[in-house]
């Protein structure tokens, strides 16, 4: 009975544990946000008592990641997020490298291969998007010149964890895998990877900017004109998962990236403001999925 309502119940109980989380938390004066972290660990398989499915969990989670980083993209313009480069660039860049040499140094004190301390550091060098953004929100700095940077910081770190995943394979030899074919054909591969993948980054983008920025904004103005509220809030809906889905699996992108960039483009639209307003309860919803 329990695999057949899996999503009923996962949904339904994991939002009791979030209220009664969030709730506890307020009151002894901190983020609710620790609430529905400690509601996940609740539900969670390292607990006694109700268990989450474990494959639907993560995909809730997905969703909240989704909306909240197309809401995010729809409070920022393409040229705000431009302004930020010069510190959010380099910043990213060097907090990576640093990040994965402590993780490597580390992971040597502890009697781990170097391949195996590489990886440990990447995981350490990516801040969680989620509670970067809340605490930003929960400050009202989002918008900000600090939080422009803090959000172009975050983009600049996907971007560099997308190259990351599609590298390892290649690199798996010189991190202490099996060895396999090696020598030119090997580097030749490595960069043939890295061409593919900037490749695929800059088709998205273009077709974003170019074809989504007339597109999409045409849309949802024509749904607009409709009269109907259901049918607009479907719509940016839709765009926001669609998006994030179709970045993914044509792209190779992460599904956060994907609907920043589709929020983006959204705010160009004169129905911005309406489409955000309309997705702020699936928003403020699913951040508790993604905590």
């Amino acid at each position: 009975m329990h695999n057949e309502i899996a999503l009923l119940s996962t949904i339904a109980v994991g939002l009791v544990f979030a209220l009664a989380g969030g709730y506890i938390a307020v009151r002894i004066n901190l983020p609710p946000l620790v609430g529905y972290l400690l509601a996940g660990i609740a539900v969670g398989p390292f607990t006694p008592g109700f268990v989450a499915d474990r494959h639907l969990a993560p995909q809730l989670a997905e969703i909240g990641v989704i909306l909240l980083m197309f809401g995010v993209g729809m409070h920022f313009s393409l040229r705000e997020l431009w302004e930020s480069r010069w510190v959010a660039l380099p910043g990213a860049i060097v907090q990576v490298i640093l990040a994965t040499l402590l993780g490597v140094g580390v992971s040597h004190l502890w009697g781990w291969s170097f391949g195996t301390g590489v990886i440990f550091g990447l995981a350490l060098s990516v801040a969680s998007t989620v509670v970067l953004l809340r605490a930003l929100e929960s400050r009202n700095v989002l918008a900000s010149p600090d939080g422009r940077i803090a959000v172009g910081w975050l983009i600049v770190e996907d971007l560099i964890t997308v190259l990351a995943l599609v590298l390892l394979p290649s690199l798996a030899t010189k991190l202490g895998a099996e060895p396999s074919a090696g020598g030119v054909a090997a580097v030749s591969s490595i960069w043939l990877s890295v061409g593919h993948t900037l490749g695929k980054v800059g088709l998205f983008l273009a077709l974003m900017l170019v074809l989504g920025a007339r597109l999409f904004p045409w849309l949802l103005s024509r749904v607009e004109r409709t009269g109907s509220r259901e049918l607009f809030t479907v719509a940016v809906a839709a765009l926001a998962l669609g998006l994030a889905y179709g970045a993914a699996q044509l792209f190779g992108l992460s599904f956060a990236l994907g609907a920043f960039f589709a929020g983006i483009v959204i705010h160009q639209s004169d129905v911005s403001h309406r489409a955000a307003a309309d997705l702020q309860p699936l928003q403020d919803l699913s951040r508790h999925c993604s905590s």
